[in-house]
């Protein structure tokens, strides 16, 4: 015999499931510390003024 399920059970802990991969995807996209923030900005401003002073005036 089949094993008797119930439904919105089996419903309610896909959806938690779901939620929690993309709770731990956004962490991992998003989940940044104050601190690697402000270096990446840092990174990126350095990055930004280097191009910007290797550009050519026509």
């Amino acid at each position: 015999m089949a094993e008797i399920v119930n439904l919105k059970r089996v419903k309610k802990a896909k959806e938690r499931a779901e939620a929690a991969a993309k709770a731990a995807e956004n962490r991992a996209q998003y989940g940044q510390t104050k601190a690697e923030r402000a270096r990446l900005a840092s990174e990126k401003a350095k990055l930004h003024a280097a191009i910007d002073g290797a550009k050519k005036e026509d």
